[in-house]
């Protein structure tokens, strides 16, 4: 006679007990968010200085040069080059926590800033600056690359970009507006002191990612890259070279016009830092916020209805179209008609860093994506960051004996005449994953 065994009443009526992966995809929103966030104040702490040049150069009797080596390359080399190996720890420890650490000393150097009282002492702490905030973009673009497979990967690092303008601009809007009213030191502790209390934020609500969740195929190995074969796959890729070219270049133009934004209003259109704040700030946050979003959505329409491949060729056509009105940013004389210039120019060129990201991320192996962020960061911000705003401080101290206080103006137009550099290598990007796909 066939006996059937019945189902253990009470093993049913305990629930399964949720993975790893299931808690990190139920709770990725919440992760984004707080790495957005994070992203926001590395981006405010950064930008801050951009409003406060001008009372920090009356205040401690500097140049355009030095001003531009506060807001470049004293930051850059130490950011950049130390993003490689936070990224080499990142694809073998805790990512979320490396956040958390890097967001706690990256805002107490900016309070410190605060408290300089010479060129020297101000570099110092800039450097420190530096050194936080690289433990913070490649282990967030690796963590997001797992959270989100790729058919979602250009918005989410659309929203996670949107740290750059909106906390560029909060860094301004917070900066010209107590400067305004206190001094430009009380404007750093202010905008560095509460990073701190978000490092403990992220660590204890992030949640770290099992490496590979959202893509089909997963990391058989548990082996991880040398920092070298990072450099070495990404070389050995066409498509990849010219994508890091082609943001990196546009990285050079972004950082040196947005760093000399504000000085550029204020001796040109004698605008004072409350103005500043009210004026300029929200139309770099409106502008930003519009051509992120909108570019990281545009960006998953074009690759659902032509391929990857348009993703690039979205960004090379919106540049193209951004680029007279660049031009006419720095040409000219009307203070309203220059906003409105860059207005447009702002809203059509802040497409290109979700997609960039999110392309890079999908061409990197598995194992390697903490590390081809971290390489591409490294190119990015040596050469933009770090001599972006350092040539246009150059290039006016240059151009002064010709063009007196207008000297500004003609540096950062020279810096804005670049942009179809930057927008051959989109286009052949694109040209080259089109050929990918069709071999597929």
């Amino acid at each position: 006679m066939w006996r059937v065994k019945l189902p253990d009443i009470g093993e049913a009526l305990i629930p399964r007990a949720e993975t790893e992966g299931e808690r990190a995809l139920r709770r990725r929103t919440l992760t984004l968010t707080l790495l957005t966030v994070t992203y926001f104040f590395s981006y405010m702490d950064r930008y801050i200085l951009s409003i406060l040049l001008e009372d920090i150069k009356a205040d401690l009797l500097l140049s355009d040069t030095q001003l531009g080596i506060l807001s470049g390359i004293a930051f850059a080399l130490f950011y950049a080059t130390l993003g490689v190996p936070v990224a080499w720890l990142a694809d073998r420890w805790n990512r979320r926590n490396i956040i958390s650490i890097a967001l706690a000393i990256w805002s107490a150097m900016t309070a410190l800033c605060g408290l300089a009282g010479n060129f020297g002492q101000l570099l110092a702490a800039r450097i420190g600056v530096g050194i936080g905030e690289a433990g913070s973009s490649p282990p967030s673009h690796s963590m997001i690359a797992d959270l989100y497979p790729p058919s979602q990967r250009a918005s989410a690092l659309a929203i996670y970009t949107l740290g750059v303008t909106v906390g560029a601009g909060a860094g301004t809007i917070l900066g010209g507006t107590i400067t305004y009213y206190f001094d430009w030191r009380t404007a750093f502790l202010a905008v560095g002191l509460p990073g701190i209390l978000l490092a403990v934020i992220v660590r204890l609500f992030a949640v770290e990612p099992p490496r590979g969740l959202s893509d089909a195929a997963h990391v058989a190995s548990d082996d991880s890259p040398s920092i070298w074969a990072g450099f070495s796959s990404i070389w050995s890729n066409a498509a990849a070279r010219h994508l890091v070219l082609g943001v990196t270049i546009t990285s050079l133009i972004g950082y040196g016009l947005t760093f000399w934004g504000a000085p550029y209003y204020i001796r040109s259109f004698g605008f004072d830092t409350r103005q500043i704040a009210l004026v300029l700030a929200p139309i770099l946050m409106v502008a930003g916020v519009a051509g992120t979003i909108g570019g990281g959505r545009l960006a998953d329409w074009c690759a659902k209805r032509w391929g990857l491949h348009a993703q690039s060729l979205m960004i090379a056509t919106l540049k193209t179209i951004a680029f007279p009105f660049y031009l006419g940013l720095y040409l000219l004389t009307d203070a309203s008609w220059a906003l409105g210039a860059y207005f447009i120019a702002l809203v059509l060129q802040s497409c290109y860093l979700g997609p960039t990201f999110a392309l890079l991320q999908g061409l990197a192996p598995l194992k390697m994506r903490a590390v081809w962020a971290a390489i591409t960061l490294l190119v990015i911000n040596l050469i933009g960051l770090g001599f972006g705003p350092t040539a246009i401080g150059m290039l006016s101290d240059a151009f002064r004996p010709v063009f007196g206080e207008e000297s500004l103006r003609y540096a950062l137009l020279c810096g804005a005449s670049l942009t179809p550099w930057a927008i051959f290598h989109y286009w052949r990007a694109g040209v080259l994953l089109k050929r990918r796909e069709a071999v597929a």
